[in-house]
């Protein structure tokens, strides 16, 4: 198969788009022929990208890119309710070879039936995204009705989903993005948006019960005087990850796999109640570009072609 692999510690620049071996889907797991592919800008500083669970180095060459959509091309020993040929989407372990590939493997518990109401490259855009919002939202802030939520980078891949999820779940919506996006994040539900490069949010903003932030830095450290007392701040800043600051530790966490969840993500696609946004397409050939293009909104997806032509 074709593949974008890794050869040696680096950024996109050491992307290789090169023939690899087909994985073999092992006990409960599907082998999927990809049709899309979604970019995660900060997965090449990611620990699991570099290293096993163990601690050791992977060994090289790795494939990077964790969220797919695609078609179940084989089945694994033990694998259930799923045949060959059903349309899914889902992520796949960070310790293995990703999904930037014309196929991977992924566990059964970690794909759900795709939504019917988008193609691929949106499905693609959804799975680790509306996972981490509504992981963040729903599981560890225990968003609810009539509470208000901040959202930083409510224009990001993440931000878009949280935004929406917020909404639905009848929360008033504070999203901070640019100048430029203002308007697209009302579009998605958001009662108010702040111009971050205009005006600081903490001088307009006091005592929210959630904030859910997708930036960091400073943008984080500043968050946590607008909270009010007895509310929660969520984190998914990558920087979050190796921080010695035990409040970022405990609001930080890392999205995790959840088949129940996908498939309650792909009801409410095909209800209208979210959409996939998608800042920019490119081809499997053309990571390199994709993982350092920054899109205005939405995620980057790859488009995998393989030899039956574009999929």
């Amino acid at each position: 198969m074709k593949a974008i692999r890794l050869h040696a510690r680096g950024g996109p620049e050491a992307f290789t788009y090169e023939e690899a071996p087909q994985p073999r889907p092992g006990e409960g797991e599907v082998l999927v022929r990809v049709h899309a592919a979604g970019v995660i800008h900060t997965e090449l500083s990611w620990v699991p990208t570099w290293t096993t669970r163990a601690g050791e180095p992977r060994p090289l060459p790795v494939i990077p890119g964790h969220e797919f959509s695609g078609e179940i091309a084989a089945l694994g020993a033990g694998a259930r309710d799923v045949s060959v040929g059903d349309l899914v989407y889902g992520l796949n372990d960070w310790y293995r070879d990703g999904a930037s590939a014309e196929y991977c493997a992924a566990r059964v518990a970690d794909i759900a039936r795709k939504p019917a109401s988008v193609d691929h490259v949106h499905a693609a855009a959804t799975s680790i995204s509306a996972l981490t919002a509504w992981q963040g939202l729903v599981e560890r802030a225990g968003l609810a009705a009539g509470q208000r939520v901040l959202i930083h980078g409510a224009a990001g891949g993440v931000g878009t989903f949280a935004v929406q999820l917020a909404r639905w779940r009848g929360a008033r919506v504070i999203g901070t993005a640019s100048a430029a996006n203002l308007d697209f994040v009302r579009s998605l539900g958001a009662d108010e948006v702040i111009d971050y490069r205009a005006e600081r949010f903490e001088d307009v903003v006091r005592d929210v019960d959630v904030v859910f932030d997708t930036v960091g830095g400073e943008t984080l450290e500043r968050s946590w005087g607008v909270i009010k007392l007895g509310g929660r701040l969520v984190t998914v800043a990558a920087s979050g990850e190796s921080t010695a600051d035990e409040r970022i530790r405990a609001a930080y966490f890392i999205v995790e796999p959840s088949r129940a969840q996908l498939a309650e993500i792909a009801r409410l696609i095909d209800g209208g109640v979210l959409r996939p946004v998608v800042g920019a397409v490119f081809l499997l050939a053309e990571a390199r570009q994709a993982y350092q293009y920054k899109p205005v909104r939405g995620k980057i997806v790859l488009r995998v072609v393989d030899g039956r032509g574009a999929t």
